[in-house]
């Protein structure tokens, strides 16, 4: 049944098309236009960083420092039309605007025009960089954004942990750092607790800059002990997130082998493809063998 041509030509209603069309290709990947956006906007942020990347360089700045600049205002115009179709086309503008990738979008672009109009400010334009952060959304492209989401989830769930973990962290580089102080003091160069506190940080995590050591034996004693110390506390966060991802990585493996199948006892589901018995009433499930395999296979 053909529409009434009114509704066809009603700007109104051809604004909202386009709006919808312009959405699902930006912000979805479903469809081959969807798709093709996110491949050339990745090539786009890449050549982008590459060139901030570049211009850092003295020599390569001096030289190509006007070719350099006009690819900035091109890659910068093309990221500046691409955030106001993102906010024009989306349902949710307030959302986008003030979400993580929506705050992205808008620094990716902003301190190029900070640096033409306050030439002063010129150094912010660094910020640029943060461009590459948005290759992490083109990630969903791949199967790779499964993964994403589950680290990010794991560093959220351990957070709490982590906090905790670095408070303790904090107190004894304080510790550290007010023992040299004490037996050291300003002859060795540990001049202020701060000073030390330096010393601690850099000794604990085992990174051992060297321009500030211990002189007494005393002092050598404490920074032994601290660097063992050290291997032991960077154990600790590393553990606690690996044991979130693998408890996620074996409920994520696990699902698959679940079938629906009642116990005939408690009448509960879920069972593994190889239970014998119930895991929650511990009755024998006597699960037909082609219900088995139908479940393997799937």
């Amino acid at each position: 049944m053909r529409e009434d041509p009114a509704i066809e030509n009603n700007p109104a209603t051809t604004e909202h098309g386009w709006r919808h069309r312009l959405e699902v290709i930006i912000f979805g990947t479903s469809t081959t236009a969807g798709r093709n956006f996110d491949i050339t906007l990745l090539f786009l942020i890449l050549s982008s960083v590459t060139a901030v990347i570049i211009d850092s360089v003295p020599s390569l700045h001096v030289e190509y420092e006007m070719i350099l600049w006009r690819c900035e205002i091109f890659f910068t115009g093309i990221f500046t039309v691409e955030y106001i179709t993102r906010v024009w086309c989306t349902q949710q503008r307030r959302a986008y605007v003030f979400s993580f990738w929506g705050v992205i979008d808008l620094l990716a672009i902003l301190p190029t025009y900070i640096a033409i109009f306050v030439p002063e400010a010129a150094p912010l334009v660094v910020v640029r960089l943060l461009r590459v952060v948005r290759v992490f959304r083109i990630l969903r492209l791949m199967t790779l954004f499964t993964e994403l989401n589950e680290i990010l989830s794991a560093l959220k769930n351990t957070g709490r942990s982590i906090f905790v973990f670095l408070i303790m962290v904090m107190l004894v580089v304080i510790v550290f750092a007010c023992i040299m102080y004490v037996i050291e003091g300003p002859n060795s160069g540990f001049e202020s607790i701060p000073k030390s506190v330096y010393w601690a940080v850099v000794t604990i995590t085992t990174v051992g800059y060297g321009d500030l050591v211990p002189q007494t034996p005393a002092g050598r004693f404490v920074a032994s002990f601290g660097m063992l110390v050290g291997y032991s506390i960077i154990a600790v966060p590393t553990a606690i997130i690996t044991r979130e991802l693998w408890e996620r990585i074996n409920q994520r493996q696990e699902a698959p082998l679940r079938l629906l199948w009642n116990c005939p006892v408690c009448a509960k589901e879920g069972h593994s493809v190889d239970a014998q018995f119930c895991r929650h009433c511990g009755a024998a499930l006597d699960i037909p063998r082609d219900i088995r395999e139908q479940a393997r296979n799937t």
